[in-house]
């Protein structure tokens, strides 16, 4: 093992691989790690300047048992930039210390490692680097010694009960509804950020952590130390970004089904909430309100008039969002050109294929500029320049219609390598682009993200998830852990995407649960595929705007009279608290915090808040006790310490005990911090 310092970094050498590990942030480190003789010039995620700091670096000796008996004497470098310490051993494993104590180690099980663990004879080591053959990427594998005790949070979105993600494997890969933002958060003070965009997974296990990713060049990852959970995602959105401050046009209702079909049935929409005296911020058109995928325009026989329709809405105060989809048809004008300049995914075997719904499909590559610049040009003339204010952008994971992730390849690199960063790739097609033209505040929806993608304008929803109570508990934990990985601004389907029977009273009770949720939510937003399915087709062709099948109604009227009159007092209440959305997007703006937040990120000192995931914050002031179950009218909630106001009736409860909150229909508990 040799150490040096070169430009400020520790920087150690054995067998063939090259470590590096530099001051990044307040309290905070960059590890990298590479076999192939130098690093590359990527940042990922760690997009934003660090703080100057100067960390203090040094090799000292530290004693180790040789194995007969006797204790040896070796080299040992350290670290050190403000409260956070790294050391690296003659044997190359790295620990770390919050306040010099031992907070993470490398997992070692070798001989003659560490006195504590690491002289074991299982020949395991900390960093496994496995040469791809035929390639000169290499599969890594990265373990960490476990922690008794500690609790681990954040990681993006997973269709799973669990909010504490000790003893779960994760798929580090995107999917519909599943979304891999690798920033985890620990109870013992840290954060840990794997800055690998390769698709692999990671197992938070008892015995031990093992990170894996599948093809890579370099091992590459970022840790922070804070007292409490705000302070670690302040460092952790320091250096990958924050998101601009949200507009306070779009902090209301946003209306939208699968799907309007024509701009006669968008404009009815809207005149009937105006008629209403409800004010909608924004309706949103979904798919195939198009020719055929990848043509990204409007069906003239549907949409005669785009700007006629836009301008119309604007006159009420309505913005416009339009969805995009990345797969191109074979079938659509922009698939020869495209596919001639190279511009879209490349499959490493068999047909040029990777979407199959609705057509023969190939996706966009994003990671080339010339594709972005094709797609944004395209879509400006389209979309953008009749007024339409945002997109969202669909299927951003990308879909494909086979997740064979290693028959994929961008421009970049196999999408083994690479694929996870794709849904920021495909959201700056369209948010550099907006930013550069200096309308205000991009605000674009999305289903899937990576780290850093907060920065760039990004409303994430949690996908098509089934409309079921179990659902609901999922969606839960999902922005629960999704605003811990550094995404404030997210959202569900008010009541699921996927439902049989809107006359279902079973599905109309989750809608109402579902929507006071979504209330006190960073945005309110109706949505869903609603059967069933008897609405016939406009039109006899098999593309186009006319032919595919549209839900059944979503407005807020739809599902009759008392549970309109139930949406719009919750509507009321959403509006009522705008200036105190505002000042939520701020804090979201200046120091990463989520609007909903766990209950231990505003009482990190009481130890029943880790225990807790069926109850949250928005924000500071609001404590939310969601109804979860069918047929719940009445739930337990856990107070902390202060006192607590019944927003229902105004009654004063002294806090630090659990108490029964009345949960009928027309309301779910809320405790407002006093």
């Amino acid at each position: 093992m040799k150490f040096s310092i070169e430009n400020g970094a520790l920087v150690f050498y054995q067998q063939g691989e090259i470590g590096r590990i530099e001051a990044w942030g307040k309290d905070s480190l960059r590890v990298r790690a590479t076999m192939q003789g130098s690093f590359t010039e990527n940042r990922w995620a760690l997009t934003e300047e660090p703080a100057r700091c100067t960390p203090q670096i040094r090799v000292d000796t530290e004693e180790h048992w040789v194995g007969d008996g006797t204790v040896d004497t070796r080299e040992i470098a350290v670290i050190e930039n403000g409260r956070l310490k790294a050391t690296v051993n003659f044997k190359g494993i790295i620990s770390f210390y919050r306040d010099d104590k031992l907070i993470l180690r490398e997992y070692y099980r070798s001989y003659d490692g560490t006195l504590s663990r690491g002289s074991r004879c299982l020949k395991v080591v900390n960093r496994e680097w496995k040469g791809i053959i035929g390639g000169s990427e290499y599969a890594l594998t990265l373990k960490f010694d476990s922690n008794d005790g500690e609790k681990i949070f954040g990681m993006g979105q997973y269709q799973q009960p669990y909010l504490d993600l000790k003893g779960c494997t994760l798929e580090l890969a995107q999917r519909n509804s599943q979304i891999s933002v690798p920033f985890a958060v620990s109870s013992l003070g840290y954060g840990f950020l794997w800055n690998n965009p390769a698709v692999g997974h990671v197992t938070f296990g008892k015995n031990y952590t093992e990170w894996v990713a599948r093809s890579t060049r370099e091992m590459d990852y970022w840790i922070t130390a804070g007292d409490a959970p705000r302070q670690i995602l302040a460092n952790y959105t320091e250096v990958t970004g924050h998101a601009d401050m949200f507009p306070e046009n779009l902090m209301g209702l946003w209306q939208c089904k699968l799907r309007y079909r024509t701009q006669d049935e968008v404009l009815s929409v809207a005149r009937q909430y105006q008629k209403e005296g409800i004010k909608i911020d924004q309706i949103v058109i979904d798919f195939f309100h198009w020719t055929v995928q990848g043509d990204w325009k409007f069906d003239e026989k549907y949409w005669p008039d785009p700007k006629a329709m836009v301008d119309e809405l604007h006159s009420m105060g309505i913005r416009v969002i339009v969805s995009i989809w990345p797969s191109v048809d074979r079938k659509s004008e922009n698939f020869g050109p495209m596919m001639e300049r190279g511009l879209l995914i490349k499959t490493e075997r068999g047909a040029a294929q990777t979407y199959d719904y609705q057509g023969d499909c190939v996706e966009i590559d994003p990671f080339n500029p010339e594709t972005r610049k094709y797609v944004w040009e395209v879509c400006k003339k389209n979309y953008y320049d009749y007024g339409i204010d945002a997109f969202w952008l669909d299927n951003s994971e990308p879909d494909y219609g086979v997740y064979d992730f290693e028959n994929y390849r961008y421009c970049a690199g196999p999408a083994l390598e690479v694929s996870n960063i794709y849904p920021q790739m495909y959201s700056r097609v369209f948010y550099d682009e907006m930013s550069r033209l200096g309308k205000g505040p991009v605000v674009n929806l999305l289903r899937c993200a990576w780290a850093g993608s907060q920065k760039y304008g990004n409303v994430i929803w949690s996908g098509d998830v089934p409309s079921t109570f179990e659902a609901f508990r999922d969606q839960l934990q999902c922005g629960l852990n999704m605003g811990l990985a550094g995404i404030p601004w997210w959202t569900t389907d008010i009541g699921g995407f996927m439902t049989d029977d809107v006359n279902d009273p079973d599905f109309r009770q989750l809608l109402i649960r579902w929507y006071q949720f979504a209330v006190y939510s960073a945005v309110l937003r109706m949505h869903g595929d609603r059967g069933p399915y008897n609405i016939p087709p406009l039109d006899t062709r098999d593309w186009g705007g006319g032919y595919l099948h549209t839900g059944q109604p979503n407005e807020l009227w739809s599902y009759g009279e008392e549970n309109y009159a139930i949406m719009k007092k919750y509507l009321d209440i959403r509006l009522s608290m705008r200036d105190y959305i505002k000042e939520l997007y701020e804090e979201a703006h200046t120091n990463g915090s989520p609007l909903i937040r766990t209950m231990f990120y505003e009482f990190p000192e009481d130890e029943k808040c880790w225990e807790l995931q069926d109850q949250y914050m928005f924000g500071s002031r609001y404590l939310v006790a969601p109804i979860l179950y069918l047929d719940q009218y009445e739930r337990e909630v856990y107070l902390p310490e202060g006192k607590w106001k019944l927003t229902s009736t105004g009654e004063i409860l002294q806090g630090g005990a659990v108490v029964k909150a009345a949960a009928p229909i027309e309301y779910m508990p809320v405790f407002e911090r006093m």
